[in-house]
C-alpha cells in the first residue's frame, strides 16, 4: 500500500513538473517579448545608418530581372479591392469621389476630385516604414519626433517612388485548409506558410514578396462587412520574414491577426515589419483573384509590380498592385 501511495505521489511530482516545464517552453507573447524581438531581428545599420530603403534593398537588379523572367502566360491581375464610397463596419472612411466638370453642350470635359484616408481595413494600401514606430523610433533609429503635421521627416513613402519589381509567392491558406475562409482572429503561424510552400512546391527567397491570402474578401461578399476581429499573421512569422529575407510582406486584411493575442500590442507584426525591419506593408489586398488565376495555372510565383504615389512626407499611399504571370 505505501509502495503505491510512493509511486502516485511520484507520478505527480512528475506530471506537474512536466506541465511546468512546457509553460517555461512556451515564450510569453506580450509587449516585452516584441521589443526583445525588436533587437534580435533588427536590420538597423544593415545597409548603413542613413538606409531608408529598408528591406528593398534585398529588391537587386538581378532580382528584379529573374522576376521579369517569371512572366510566360502575359496575363495580368489587380490585387486591389475596388475603393468603397460608402461607410461601412470596415470602412468608416469612404473614398471620397466628386465630380467637378461634366461635359455639357459647350464643352466635353470631366474633370473630378478624389480624397481618402487609405490606413484601415477598407482600402488596399501600402503602408510607408513611418506608419509606425517603437518606443520613439522609426527604422534605423530615425527619431518619430520627425514627424510632425508636415508628414515624415524619414522613411516616408517618398522613398519608395521607383516602385516595387519583385518575384512574389502567394501563400493561399484557405486551400491549403479546405475552407473557403478562414474564420476572424484566425492566427497564420509559421507552421502554415511553410506547408503552404510544400503544398505549392514554392519557397520564399531573398528579395520576394510575401502575399498571404485569407479569404477576407470572400468571406465580406458572403457574410457582409463586420468588425471587431480578422484572420491575419501570428507574430512569430516576423522572425520567419527576416530568416527568409523577404522585401515586402502583404495580405488581404490588416496583417495582424485582430485580436492580435499580444498582451499590451495590438499591432506586433506591424511593429516588428515596419520599425524593425524596415519593410513596407501591402494591406487590404484583395487576392482572390490572383488566387482564382494561379490556382487555374498551378503558379504561385509571379512578377509583382506596385508604384506609389509620390507624396513627400507620406505615410503611405493607396495602391492598385499587380500580378503578372
Amino acid at each position: 500500500m505505501w509502495s503505491f501511495i510512493q509511486m502516485s505521489r511520484l507520478f505527480l511530482v512528475a506530471v506537474v513538473v512536466a506541465s511546468f516545464t512546457a509553460q517555461a517552453a512556451e515564450p510569453r507573447y506580450d509587449a516585452a517579448y516584441v521589443a526583445d524581438m525588436h533587437k534580435e531581428i533588427s536590420n538597423w545599420g544593415r545597409w548603413g545608418k542613413e538606409d531608408q530603403l529598408g528591406t528593398l534593398n534585398l529588391i537587386t537588379p538581378q532580382k528584379r530581372i529573374a522576376a521579369a523572367k517569371l512572366v510566360q502566360a502575359g496575363i495580368s491581375v489587380s490585387m486591389a479591392h475596388p475603393l468603397l464610397k460608402e461607410a461601412t463596419k470596415d470602412s468608416p472612411s469612404p473614398f471620397e469621389h466628386e465630380m467637378v466638370a461634366v461635359p455639357n453642350e459647350e464643352s466635353g470635359w470631366a474633370v473630378d476630385k478624389v480624397g481618402v484616408v487609405f490606413h484601415g481595413l477598407g482600402h488596399t494600401h501600402m503602408d510607408a516604414v513611418c506608419h509606425l514606430g517603437h518606443k520613439g523610433a522609426y527604422y534605423n533609429g530615425f527619431p518619430m519626433s520627425g514627424t510632425t503635421s508636415a508628414g515624415c521627416g524619414n522613411v516616408d513613402i517618398s522613398k519608395i517612388a521607383a516602385g516595387i519589381f519583385t518575384r512574389a509567392i502567394l501563400m493561399d491558406i484557405p486551400r491549403l485548409k479546405g475552407v473557403k475562409w478562414l474564420e476572424a482572429g484566425t492566427p497564420v503561424t509559421v507552421a502554415d506558410l511553410e506547408a503552404w510552400e510544400q503544398k505549392a512546391g514554392v519557397k520564399v527567397r531573398s528579395g520576394d514578396a510575401v502575399l498571404v491570402h485569407t479569404g477576407r474578401w470572400t468571406k465580406r461578399a458572403a457574410q457582409g462587412p463586420w468588425d471587431g476581429g480578422y484572420a491575419g499573421l501570428h507574430v512569430t512569422t516576423a522572425k520567419w520574414l527576416k530568416q527568409r529575407d523577404a522585401s515586402v510582406v502583404g495580405t488581404d486584411g490588416g496583417l495582424d491577426v485582430y485580436p492580435s493575442g499580444v498582451e499590451g500590442e495590438g499591432a506586433p507584426v506591424h511593429v516588428l515589419v515596419l520599425s524593425s525591419l524596415g519593410m513596407p506593408i501591402l494591406d487590404t489586398m484583395d487576392l482572390t483573384d490572383a488566387a482564382e488565376l494561379a490556382a487555374r495555372l498551378n503558379r504561385w510565383e509571379f512578377l509583382l509590380t506596385a508604384a506609389p504615389l509620390r507624396v513627400t512626407g507620406g505615410t503611405g499611399s493607396p495602391m492598385n498592385f499587380i500580378a503578372t504571370f
